[in-house]
């Protein structure tokens, strides 16, 4: 089994294998896969090619090795769109697919396919109903932390199998939702239907600031909670368990991480959502 390393929410895997994508020799190469589509929105999709891990990784080192020619198509078995690209210079790497007229819907299946030279990628996701927030809270230990977590209730609907992700974003922070360190979450596991979970913030590539595990006064914290298929689930405990056993945030051990994408590596994502917003206190000005 080829071993490889990955890097997410740049959609960049590193692998332990030396070839470089090219014409020649892009049957041994990957196609990394970060996509996902939202009930109500529209899909993202993010591309780029493995990277040998004696590479260099860095900012520059990533946009490098981003696929920006691929052709991608989505449907939902009546409908298909081919997504466009666009530049987001607050992302790492800055280059998004992107839809605009296939909106996702609870129940429905969507297949991703991408063309890219003589390569295709494929696979097929459900987007499960959304489970509301009922609230979401920013709670310190002692009053006069400047630190503290965020406090999740909802209720799991009876009679029903859920997978869940609560992921968060910080405003002006982070550009997109990241998923919360042991954020994911199997309805099997819940004592009753009604639920409260604490969220620690997870971990982002590159972030503009030092990763702490916990979020601070004067954040503006995007709260989300996501439903999500057991293929999603799977592959995100894949990745927080490499994580965890690596203690590395940045560069997971090298084994096997879960993915439902044919002919690549990565997640293709149906996400059922709920979002609140928390505005923690202001932060205290230092003393002149």
């Amino acid at each position: 089994m080829k071993k490889y390393l990955l890097f997410l929410f740049g959609g960049l895997m590193i692998s332990c294998s030396n070839d470089n994508f090219s014409e020649e020799k892009s049957i041994e190469s990957k196609i990394v896969v970060e996509g996902w589509i939202e009930e109500g929105d529209y899909a993202n999709v993010l591309l780029s090619r493995s990277i040998p891990v004696t590479d260099v990784i860095d900012s520059t080192n990533v946009l490098n090795h981003v696929i920006r020619s691929a052709k991608i198509t989505i449907s939902d078995g009546e409908n298909s769109e081919v997504l466009r690209v666009k530049n987001d210079k607050n992302r790492i790497p800055p280059f998004v697919y992107f839809g605009s007229t296939l909106k996702g819907e609870a129940g429905k299946e969507y297949s991703i396919k991408i063309e890219y030279l003589n390569r295709v990628v494929e696979a097929a996701t459900t987007i499960p109903k959304s489970v509301q927030l009922k609230s979401a809270e920013y709670i310190k230990k002692n009053a006069t932390d400047t630190t503290g977590y965020i406090f999740v209730k909802f209720d799991d609907p009876a009679g029903e199998k859920n997978y869940y992700q609560i992921a968060t974003k910080i405003d002006k922070e982070e550009p997109i939702f990241v998923p919360s360190f042991y954020g994911n979450l199997d309805d099997k596991n819940f004592e009753s239907s009604s639920v409260s979970v604490q969220i620690n913030r997870g971990i982002l590539l590159f972030p503009k600031t030092k990763f702490t595990p916990y979020f601070a006064d004067g954040d503006l914290i995007h709260v989300k909670l996501r439903t999500q298929t057991k293929e999603a689930l799977d592959f995100w405990n894949s990745w927080q368990n490499e994580i965890v056993n690596s203690k590395n945030p940045i560069y997971p051990s090298n084994t096997s991480l879960k993915s439902n994408i044919k002919g690549g590596i990565g997640i293709w994502a149906g996400y059922g959502q709920s979002t609140i917003i928390v505005k923690t206190p202001p932060k205290k000005q230092k003393p002149v």
